[in-house]
């Protein structure tokens, strides 16, 4: 397969769940940037509602392969719509459906691999690290402060061996949260 261009003005905010990664986005997209939004939670609640067993509690492998479709699905829709000019955020990546399956030692299938290789986000990616005080569990996110604590380290191991340059976001207030994303991306 051939490589793709590299879109490097498609920046990756990622990290496990109750970081407040949902808040930040919301606040880049409150600036006029635009965000793709993550697909768990909605895969998650369309499969509780047909009572499905693409589900991390279920079948992990279906799960893992309907999550890095989703995102994929975004990644591809965003190439289509790009324009050089437009910073794009994504909130996670179909690199974090590889990390579940890591997690969950569920195989990865070569041509997952490969997509992962050839389509490539920018370079840089936001990763930000447990905070204990803004973490919080419900219906979709079920994982405890331990977990939640691996699964972050799991992150930064998956985004490495995919060659990314890892940035963690400071424990700060969102407005300060998103002026460190955005001077970051601006100071390269």
């Amino acid at each position: 397969m051939k490589r793709t261009k590299d879109h490097y003005s498609f920046y990756v905010i990622t990290g496990g769940p109750g970081t407040g990664k949902t808040t930040l986005l919301e606040e880049l997209r409150q600036r006029g940037f635009k965000v793709v939004p993550e697909t768990v939670h909605q895969l998650i609640k369309a499969q509780q509602a047909i009572d499905g067993d693409a589900l991390s509690g279920k079948n992990r492998k279906r799960y893992m392969e309907l999550m890095f479709q989703a995102y994929m699905e975004h990644f591809e829709k965003a190439i289509k719509d790009h324009n050089d000019k437009d910073v794009v955020f994504f909130d996670h990546s179909f690199l974090d459906a590889l990390c579940y399956a890591a997690l969950e030692g569920v195989p990865i299938d070569q041509e997952m691999k490969t997509l992962a290789e050839t389509h490539r986000y920018h370079p840089q990616v936001f990763i930000l690290p447990p905070w204990k005080d803004i973490y919080h569990r419900d219906a979709q996110c079920t994982q405890d402060w331990n977990e939640a604590v691996f699964t972050y380290n799991k992150m930064i191991q998956t985004y490495r061996s995919y060659r990314y340059d890892l940035i963690e976001v400071p424990r700060i207030p969102v407005k300060e949260r998103a002026d460190f994303v955005l001077e970051s991306i601006h100071s390269k």
